[in-house]
């Protein structure tokens, strides 16, 4: 385990955190007034290797050196808030003014917190106004796949999201999760690559749902589809002919789960672990009435989650830039599909982007469309796509 202290007078900064992997949601802006939890467990610490500020890179905002720390504001130790810095104020702070977190010492800035509506909740600590301190005599070790499998944690794929300054809403549809619409956006990106350009097939049931009118809008008809499923701990060995595996990430380590033997697939496109453990697993609630008695251990029968009617839509944010990260998003018709982002977002095929999200409005340095010279994006209009 580590501790942060500040790196210029050496106090504490955080209490003992074991190192995770960064939630593909890190840096989604979701909604509209959406009031959004805590990102990070208690306890835990990862680490962006992207650099920029956390979470909207806005330019104003200190540029920053790869490596920024995100931890739960709970675990923070020894430091202020700094009112001048306090940028944000829609309902919160948003870190756009730069660091908005004091080492309580000797008054160095060392961290922002993020807490404005639409936004995960965290503190990111800045890589170059800490340093990590290792405490205790060893690392734990990470869950093996097979412990990870027996926890069953997986994540619910509707969940209710309050809004703030609005009532509590009850037996309302819950909408679709934004950690699943994270997911499919950054799986979204490495689908495409895996297609090759072509047709792709993905198993039924809660995949298709998610991924299966997307794939179909963005890909052309004609050749042979390639073929995904899923695959991963705790699953039948995948067939031979399985052109593309859906696959866990490792919460802990972030590596990918690989196959072995014949089975391997040179083409295997990420999952965050709970999402993948809930599309291969059954429906919560079954589509009509069970009959018998209730299992062993069940103390009543819940009623079915209040789903979101809507159809599934990928973030678009975290789709692109998942996409302009992979090395082959220099291919003509992949850029072609990051330029026409906004209108397959008027289509309704991506969840609307948050008015304050910077990655589809028309700033410099987040228009939708691509410049890999100047390793930015933006549209050849130059207008806002939601004008």
């Amino acid at each position: 385990m580590f501790v942060f202290v500040c790196a210029g007078c050496g106090a504490g900064l955080t209490a003992p955190l074991s190192q995770v992997a960064l939630p593909v949601h890190a840096h989604q802006v979701y909604g509209n007034g959406a009031r959004l939890p805590v990102l990070m467990e208690p306890g835990t610490f990862a680490v962006d290797p992207e650099p920029g500020p956390p979470p909207r890179r806005r330019e104003k905002a200190h540029d920053g050196a790869p490596g920024a720390i995100v931890i739960a504001p709970g675990d923070t130790r020894g430091t202020l808030l700094i009112p001048e810095k306090g940028g944000g104020h829609c309902c919160g702070v948003d870190g756009s003014d730069g660091p908005n977190m004091a080492c309580q010492a000797c008054g160095l800035p060392v961290a922002s917190r993020i807490d404005d509506c639409s936004l995960w909740q965290a503190v990111w600590l800045a890589p170059d106004a800490v340093r990590r301190r290792r405490v205790g005599s060893a690392d734990a070790v990470p869950l093996s796949w097979a412990e990870l499998m027996a926890e069953e944690k997986g994540t619910p794929p509707f969940e209710p999201v309050a809004r703030w300054g609005s009532p509590a809403e009850v037996n309302t549809p819950w909408p679709w999760s934004p950690r699943w619409e994270a997911a499919a956006g950054h799986a979204l990106a490495h689908l495409l690559v895996a297609s090759q350009g072509g047709p792709v097939t993905v198993p039924g049931g809660l995949t298709e749902e998610v991924f299966r009118r997307a794939l179909d809008t963005l890909l052309p008809t004609g050749p042979p589809p390639r073929r995904a499923v899923l695959a991963g701990p705790g699953r039948p060995a995948p067939d031979a002919d399985a052109d593309i595996l859906l696959v866990p990430l490792h919460p802990q380590t972030g590596e990918t789960w690989t196959p072995t033997g014949p089975a391997a697939s040179p083409h295997r496109v990420p999952l965050p672990f709970g999402v993948w453990l809930r599309l291969g697993s059954p429906e919560p609630h079954p589509p009509v009435p069970a009959s018998g008695v209730l299992p062993e251990g069940v103390l009543r029968d819940d009623p079915p989650v209040p789903r979101s009617p809507r159809l599934f839509r990928a973030d678009p944010g975290v789709f692109r830039n998942t996409l302009l990260r992979l090395p082959t998003a220099r291919s003509p018709w992949l850029r072609e599909i990051l330029e026409t982002i906004p209108q397959h977002v008027r289509a309704g095929l991506f969840q609307p982007p948050s008015r304050h999200a910077p990655s589809l409005k028309g700033r410099r340095s987040h228009r939708i469309g691509c410049d890999f010279a100047a390793g930015e994006v933006r549209s050849k209009s130059g207008a806002d796509p939601q004008r």
